[in-house]
């Protein structure tokens, strides 16, 4: 056979392959998958790792069949969003919760979803996109991409709490460990004898992060609006109001987010051993 004629069809995670489909981003999709949510084939798949191919394979998601297609045909999208208080970053509404995707406008027929978190209750700069490499790399701990958030809280804050929160504070996740946030960059704006304005930068993304880290030095926060990610900013952009990143702040998001390549050869180490689980040892 000609080798012009061979065709390799090879498959990938399919966490990247829904990211890339514009479904959720990565580690939301390995959580559906984990709820029983995928099915791949007719069948619901609950366990990790899932290799499919976008050209053979047929993947639903939630009932509803996802169109797939391999990385060089996608079109990808770009959209900034001043995200008002009470609108949720899920693509999955609940009665009648707004969604961030709902603020898009009416004739956009792409699928994007949320980067990152900013929980309903807050105000801000959200990315929206379908590209699941940027996506990945904006959120993943490796890479620290700075997001900014101006907070009001309750109180006045002291140096030493000031300090403890900058150093990095002990928290819990949602499966009763412990761990430390990395260190951030604070400074207060405006003190009142009931309030404080901080700014405050973190270069990690964990639920709820800075409302718990300022809650755990006895503050409340009463609101919050994150004004930065990375070189993205709020300038111009009015809340509930929304525009396509231009050439230029793609470019620079793909250069705030080059990973070293030890990082990419974890990555290519732990593919290379999902595809050999899955396929089983060759034949001797």
């Amino acid at each position: 056979m000609p080798l012009s004629c061979i065709m390799l069809h090879v498959k990938e995670r399919i966490q990247k392959i829904l990211g890339n489909a514009g479904v959720a981003s990565r580690r939301n999709i390995e959580e559906m998958v984990r709820q029983g949510r995928v099915k791949v084939n007719g069948k619901v798949k609950t366990d990790l790792p899932i290799l499919i191919d976008p050209e053979r394979d047929k993947v639903v998601v939630d009932d509803e069949l996802i169109h797939m297609k391999p990385g060089k045909d996608l079109h990808r999208y770009y959209w900034l969003l001043n995200k008002p208080k009470g609108v949720y970053s899920t693509n999955v509404a609940q009665g009648a919760q707004l969604r961030a995707i709902d603020l898009l406008p009416p004739d956009f027929k792409g699928r994007v979803y949320p980067v990152g978190r900013l929980d309903a209750e807050s105000r801000g700069l959200l990315l929206l996109t379908n590209d699941g490499d940027l996506t990945n790399e904006l959120t993943h701990p490796s890479y620290g991409v700075a997001k900014t958030y101006r907070a009001v809280v309750d109180g006045d804050i002291s140096p030493a709490e000031l300090e403890k929160l900058q150093e990095g504070i002990w928290l819990t996740d949602p499966s009763g460990k412990g761990f430390k946030t990395n260190r951030s960059r604070i400074s207060i704006i405006k003190r009142a004898r009931d309030k404080s304005v901080l700014e405050i930068t973190i270069r990690e993304g964990r639920n709820r992060q800075v409302r718990r880290m300022l809650a755990s030095v006895g503050h409340k926060v009463r609101d919050l609006i994150r004004v930065k990610m990375g070189p993205l900013t709020l300038d111009g952009l009015k809340p509930g109001h929304c525009r396509t990143l231009m050439p230029k702040e793609v470019k620079a998001l793909r250069q705030l987010s080059v990973r070293s390549k030890r990082v990419e050869g974890e990555d290519l180490k732990s593919e290379l051993a999902d595809r050999k689980r899955i396929d089983g040892p060759k034949p001797g």
